[in-house]
């Protein structure tokens, strides 16, 4: 079994009869090369096997093009999305995608960055946990550029994108007044994440600006087998909810059918559910779930420019918060 062996500019310079400059000309956007040079070095390279050494011409630009993304339960409905918006914009944008899977702990965000900054990446992406704040600003002087996605961080630098969790909790109450809903409830899980625990924390203070309590229940990890426990405990009080709002869309496929199976109850009849993501499933026919959807596109979009244009401008950073847009279905009476 041979080496591995990547042949070099030096000689496709030899084989076209040209300087080893001539060839760096020819494979650099915008250079100087006669159009015959340019031929000359093509034919080369083609008939070597010559690829440009992207890493190393980086390198010499102190820039490696790689954008790391950081990220947990990468096979939930949204966060795969996101993840595959992202890498198509960034591919898009001549970008190299590094992808580190953690779990969802601050520690391996922390443990993933420092991989990033080893790696020479000119930025990172992060959709989990919360880095220390001295491990941020270390990617900071290491001339990263950071982005957070859904994450509750004030500190100077990253840019934060973030979704108006207040407006939408809003939305949501209101929506259960005009169903005639008083006996308000919300089904989160026990992940505890800035944008998980914003719902909660804006749905339950628009209900009490209408002079309703609100029922809350945690468990585990947010996911359909939560919701359908989520949905046992709720249902088996004395008082039962009449109108539920779920965290995420996987939490109300879990309630939705714990709420059908188990307690034959109708829904919107007797129980309203809206949900969040509007992920696929939201969209099928056992569900047919009132929803917000996440504008994944705006997000990588806003996420990836940011990045690619350096904007300088903006040296401390920018927050930006963006609007989820009401998804009607049939899980709200009188929607």
């Amino acid at each position: 079994m041979s080496d591995k062996v990547f042949v070099s500019a030096d000689e496709v310079a030899r084989k076209a009869g040209v300087s080893r400059s001539a060839v760096s000309r020819t494979f650099t956007p915008g250079a100087s090369v006669s159009e015959a040079t340019r031929r000359k070095v093509t034919a080369a390279a083609e008939e070597l096997g010559y690829h440009v050494n992207q890493l190393a011409r980086g390198l010499m630009r102190n820039e490696s093009g790689i954008v790391c993304l950081i990220a947990s339960d990468v096979a939930t409905p949204y966060r795969s999305a996101l993840l595959r918006e992202l890498t198509l914009q960034l591919q898009v944008a001549g970008k190299v995608t590094m992808f580190v899977n953690t779990d969802r702990s601050d520690g391996s965000v922390d443990r993933a960055l420092h991989q990033a900054i080893r790696y020479r990446a000119d930025a990172s992406i992060i959709l989990s946990g919360l880095p220390d704040k001295s491990i941020t600003q270390l990617c900071l002087r290491n001339g990263q550029r950071l982005v957070l996605i859904n994450r509750d961080d004030d500190q100077p630098g990253p840019l934060r994108i973030n979704l108006d969790d207040r407006d939408a909790a809003g939305r949501v109450v209101s929506a259960f007044l005009r169903a005639g809903c008083t006996r308000l409830a919300f089904a989160n899980s026990e992940a505890g994440t800035p944008s998980l625990m914003a719902r909660e924390q804006g749905f339950i203070a628009v209900a009490k600006e209408h002079g309703l309590d609100v029922i809350v229940e945690r468990y585990g990890w947010t996911g359909y087998e939560a919701g359908k426990i989520v949905a046992q405990r709720m249902l088996t009080r004395k008082e039962r909810p009449d109108a539920v709002f779920c965290a995420t869309d996987l939490l109300a496929c879990g309630f939705m059918d714990a709420a059908r199976h188990q307690f034959s109850l109708s829904i919107p009849d007797q129980l309203c559910i809206v949900g969040f993501d509007d992920i696929e499933q939201a969209s099928w026919t056992s569900y047919h779930l009132t929803t917000f959807a996440q504008p994944v596109d705006t997000i990588a979009r806003e996420a990836v420019t940011w990045l690619v244009d350096g904007r300088k401008d903006t040296p401390d950073g920018q927050s930006l918060k963006l609007h989820a847009d009401l998804v009607w279905r049939g899980s709200v009476r009188g929607g």
